[in-house]
């Protein structure tokens, strides 16, 4: 299962993500961040992209976050979850792992 999560072979990673034009258009929407069921907030293969990584570049450029390897996020309705996402307090830290939790109204 691992494997498959990974989506690796000889040729490198190769799982899906966004494109910069997709990031660029999610920011100008004035998202606070974004998230994905994916092992990244990137395309396996975003490393070779302009700019490269372009949802850590841009997101992170423009203050806004992103989140990976999350789950369930079909049964979230379209707009009004409430988003709980702690990270750890990591000194000099990139990244955390995080527990992220979705309170939706009237449920």
């Amino acid at each position: 299962l691992e494997a498959d999560f990974l989506n690796a072979n000889e040729t490198g990673p190769h799982t899906p993500g966004p494109t910069a034009e997709a990031i660029q258009f999610l920011i100008s929407k004035d998202i606070k961040g974004w998230g994905s069921e994916t092992i990244g907030t990137d395309a396996g293969k975003a490393g070779g992209m302009e700019p490269p990584f372009p949802a850590h570049t841009l997101m992170h450029k423009a203050n806004r976050y992103g989140l990976a390897s999350l789950c369930n996020l079909d049964q979230l309705p379209p707009k009004g979850a409430i988003l709980i996402a702690a990270p750890l307090k990591i000194e000099h830290g990139t990244g955390s792992p995080i527990r992220a939790l979705a309170l939706v109204p009237g449920q």
